[in-house]
């Protein structure tokens, strides 16, 4: 009879290899880097997780589960409250230092090439995973367009933050997002969404 996988060890194995990948980020160059700082073995990781990428495809997940928890608290619609509000705040938390991590990492992630990406679904999936909370706020402050303008707002908050991250400009890329939500409340919304011609 096989010796029975323990759940809570798995847990914690791939809790600090989130951890890690949130330290140290991508490429992780082999099994032992990751037992050395989890405190355990080479064959213990390919026990419970079978591969090296597959250890590092579950930690991305994680690490993913994570981000939206947070960033999906800042970012969602609040009833009362003009969205614009909402995403003036929410600035705060998507350039914190826990934030700071996650979008670091992901950066990594969307560097690699398509061949070497650990979890093939992830670039699809950090588009489409955050349009539904963007277009709920959207549209209930009366947007006409909310999936388009959706995906400008997730552009422009994507765009600053890599902005921030390779320059750490703080001071500029909060400017710049103050100035993008003002838009949202003061231009029609028709015009973000169609763009400077109508069109």
């Amino acid at each position: 009879m096989g010796r029975q996988r323990q759940p809570e060890i798995r847990a914690r194995l791939l809790d600090g290899c989130t951890r890690h990948l949130l330290d140290h980020g991508l490429p992780v160059a082999s099994l032992r880097t990751l037992a050395d700082g989890l405190d355990t073995s080479p064959r213990m990781l390919i026990y419970h997780f079978g591969t090296k990428d597959a250890l590092v495809r579950e930690a991305l997940i994680e690490a993913r589960r994570r981000q939206r928890e947070l960033f999906d608290t800042a970012l969602r619609h609040r009833p009362g409250q003009d969205y614009a509000d909402t995403l003036t705040a929410a600035w705060t938390t998507l350039t914190s230092e826990q934030a700071y991590r996650y979008v670091r990492l992901f950066a990594a992630v969307h560097a690699l090439p398509p061949d070497e990406v650990p979890w093939q679904q992830f670039p699809i999936m950090a588009v489409h995973d955050w349009l539904p909370t963007l277009e709920e706020g959207l549209r209930a402050d009366g947007h006409p367009q909310p999936h388009t303008l959706a995906t400008l707002v997730l552009a422009v908050a994507r765009g600053l933050l890599l902005d921030e991250h390779a320059t750490a400009d703080h001071e500029r890329a909060t400017a710049a997002w103050a100035a993008f939500t003002t838009m949202l409340r003061s231009r029609p919304s028709a015009d973000l969404a169609q763009g400077p011609s109508g069109q």
